[in-house]
């Protein structure tokens, strides 16, 4: 099994100023001279952390991380204001030509991985290759599941817990009404409401791993900022028409495209793996058995790491 690669610390980082008044963290690490590889992190609004740098091989890759528009170091934190969909493209394309990159090879997971197939639907030219993990494709039944009729049966404790900070007219209506006590006058509603979607993001992505006693009661201002970003997109389907993922993969460039799900993801269930391969036969799909959503654990680890050299292989 692949182990992480050593920590490492960026060789140049950057503080980037975008349209609508945002300002995007941008580090590079490993080689300057390496194969151009973009790290596209989950959420929206999870943003990169330092083990990220270590999936990639530094003496052969090129290693690029960006906190997207609201997320991590990235500010304003939270923003909402000229943060769409539309606009995370559009600062994917402006790095790009900032970096002075011709193509480049797209690393995401999740949120990520959406992203990556969103961009490479827009500038086919620039893709070399993409690794895909735990594929979310921004359905109304990928939300039905996580937050409406689906993965509720497995935590209906959780899941009452969360109802709770709901009132009762609103609960038919989750991510609705999420949003509106997140952004109302309330301050108290915004963090018990945030505590609350924070567990249930963290047991249905972490499961065994995860323990809501371990959620601080006190809840930090960056819970509720996340949990705002993250529902401005719900709320609004991701910015995108229905299914439009899959029915634009036919703009997907012809190049080494290796998907990676873990059969005990419960947040993106391996449906939805298996519903793009089917729209990009070509690519490769990796059902691991054991795995879950996140990008942790031996097995998920190990395929993600291979992926990557493997990636290095087929466009050396």
């Amino acid at each position: 099994m692949k182990e992480l690669y050593p920590a490492i610390e960026p060789y140049a980082d950057h503080v980037l100023d975008v349209d609508g008044g945002h300002r995007l963290y941008v580090e590079e690490c490993g080689n300057p001279a390496g194969l151009p590889v973009m790290f596209l992190h989950g959420g929206p609004g999870s943003g990169c952390k330092s083990y990220h740098r270590c999936f990639f091989d530094p003496q052969k890759y090129r290693i690029i991380l960006a906190d997207q528009r609201g997320a991590g170091r990235s500010a304003p934190h939270g923003g909402l204001k000229n943060n769409t969909t539309h606009h995370l493209l559009s600062d994917l394309e402006f790095l790009r030509e900032r970096l002075k990159i011709d193509r480049w090879v797209l690393f995401g997971g999740s949120w990520g991985a959406a992203l990556a197939l969103l961009y490479a639907q827009q500038h086919p030219e620039r893709i070399a290759g993409m690794v895909l993990r735990g594929a979310f494709l921004a359905r109304q039944r990928d939300l039905d599941w996580y937050a409406r009729d689906g993965v509720n049966r497995i935590y209906p404790e959780l899941w009452a817990e969360l109802l709770d900070t709901i009132p009762k007219p609103e609960q038919g209506h989750l991510i609705q009404a999420i949003h509106r006590l997140l952004n109302g006058r309330d301050e108290l509603a915004q963090r018990r409401v945030a505590r609350a979607w924070s567990i249930w993001g963290g047991q249905v992505a972490l499961g065994d791993e995860f323990s809501p006693a371990e959620v601080d009661e006190h809840v930090p201002q960056s819970m509720v900022q996340q949990a705002r970003l993250e529902l401005h997109y719900a709320v609004h389907r991701y910015f995108l028409e229905e299914d439009q993922i899959l029915k634009d993969c036919d703009r997907v460039p012809d190049v080494p495209i290796i998907l990676i799900h873990g059969r005990r993801d419960l947040v993106c269930p391996a449906e939805s793996a298996y519903a793009l391969h089917q729209r990009l036969p070509k690519a490769e799909l990796r059902i691991l058995p054991h795995a879950g959503h996140v990008a942790s654990g031996t097995e998920m680890i190990d395929a993600l790491m291979s992926a990557a050299d493997e990636m290095l292989g087929m466009l050396a």
